[in-house]
């Protein structure tokens, strides 16, 4: 088959759920000996062939600022798309959705994909037009493509609910990771393995740092736990969000022991996830964390907010504090470090989880079955069975 991807910033993923997302699944396609493009921002990849693991490269323009650079980039990708001889255009994202409509209007033969990865409109950094925009592109992702794929059982639900649209729930996946022995980026940071906690996020105000922040502060000043030297580690960095980062910086000005690393990548980061004692996850709104799966995959043990795509991932709900909660927090994490004998056995339960639960090997297979479908309905053919991941 011959796919197209449309709506993720481009290859290989630097930052960014969506951009992982699409980097693991369309190499396992050519993996697969599908012939996929993925549409790139030139900003963003510094790719320097137009191929890469097996994936075609495109760059098509775009107007790099925060409210145009998504849709435009979908515009000229989708008119470039036309041109080609794809039989399947895959959207990632309800902004891009909403040109979704374009090939079913000039290229009805293509069949249209959309993948709802999450709820954009409820992330911080947006305006009112831009919100807007967001819930028209939900409505857009599931009423224009031939197929609607949501990340989360939570999301399913919302766009039945909210749309009454039967989408395939295709969750994210989890890399599969070991232990990394080395300690340079340790060394970088002055960092000690088993000595701080990590959290692996984009600075935006709707993924809780700020929580996070005040919580380590409080936890330091009482001093009750194992461990006076212990550090928090915040990797990554803002996109569009300087005054937000800048915020972040000055209230932990004071805070010994806070490590802004900003964006790191392949081995640094995992090296990062390895060393942690303990990863943790504040954010007030996701589709299905794809930071939360890979720190699942080392066998991390990790403390999250009690939103409903956490709670789908995490099985023993002590270690999910109440949302937005600083004190909340505070404690989970308190009693988490306090508690080494059934933080060792959940370490063990997440990385099981995500081994079993969320391979990306199952979720190609699934997605595959979807184009499958769709392709063989076109010409008549018998259609194959799409079984939802359960």
């Amino acid at each position: 088959m011959k796919i197209a991807m449309i709506g993720q910033k481009g290859m290989p993923a630097t930052w960014g759920g969506v951009e992982k997302h699409v980097e693991e699944l369309s190499t396992r396609l050519v993996c697969a000996n599908h012939n996929v493009t993925v549409y790139s921002r030139r900003w963003y990849s510094d790719a320097k062939d137009l191929t890469y693991r097996g994936v075609n490269l495109r760059f098509t323009p775009t107007i790099h600022t925060k409210n145009l650079d998504a849709i435009t980039h979908t515009f000229f990708s989708t008119l470039d798309a036309l041109k080609n001889n794809f039989e399947a255009i895959h959207y990632h994202g309800v902004g891009p959705a909403l040109l979704s409509f374009i090939p079913r209007i000039l290229k009805p033969s293509v069949k249209v994909i959309v993948t709802f990865h999450c709820v954009d409109r409820f992330h911080g950094k947006w305006g009112m037009f831009a919100k807007l925009m967001l819930r028209l592109g939900e409505w857009a992702a599931c009423n224009f493509p031939h197929q609607t794929i949501v990340v989360s059982k939570s999301l399913k639900k919302y766009v039945k609910e909210k749309y009454n649209c039967e989408a395939i729930y295709i969750p994210n996946g989890a890399p599969l990771s070991n232990q990394i022995n080395t300690q340079d980026v340790l060394t970088k940071f002055d960092l000690v393995k088993d000595q701080y906690l990590v959290v692996v996020s984009r600075l935006i105000a709707h993924k809780g740092i700020h929580y996070l922040i005040e919580a380590f502060r409080q936890l330091k000043a009482e001093n009750n736990i194992d461990g006076k030297d212990l550090k928090l580690v915040i990797v990554g960095s803002g996109v569009h969000t300087d005054d937000y980062v800048g915020y972040l910086k000055n209230i932990a000005h004071d805070v010994e022991g806070i490590v802004f690393t900003g964006w790191q990548m392949n081995k640094d980061l995992a090296e990062l996830i390895s060393g942690a004692k303990l990863f943790v996850h504040p954010s007030n709104s996701e589709g299905l964390p794809l930071s939360v799966l890979e720190a699942m995959s080392f066998g991390k043990v990790i403390v999250a907010s009690d939103i409903e795509e956490h709670q789908e991932l995490l099985d023993d709900k002590r270690f999910l504090f109440k949302a937005s909660d600083v004190t909340d927090l505070k404690n989970v994490i308190t009693w988490t470090l306090n508690n080494p004998e059934i933080s060792k056995v959940n370490s063990l339960q997440n990385r099981i989880r995500a081994e079993k639960d969320y391979a990306w090997n199952a979720i190609a297979e699934k997605t595959t079955d979807v184009y499958k479908d769709l392709i063989l309905e076109k010409i008549g053919l018998p259609l194959f069975s799409v079984k939802e991941i359960k």
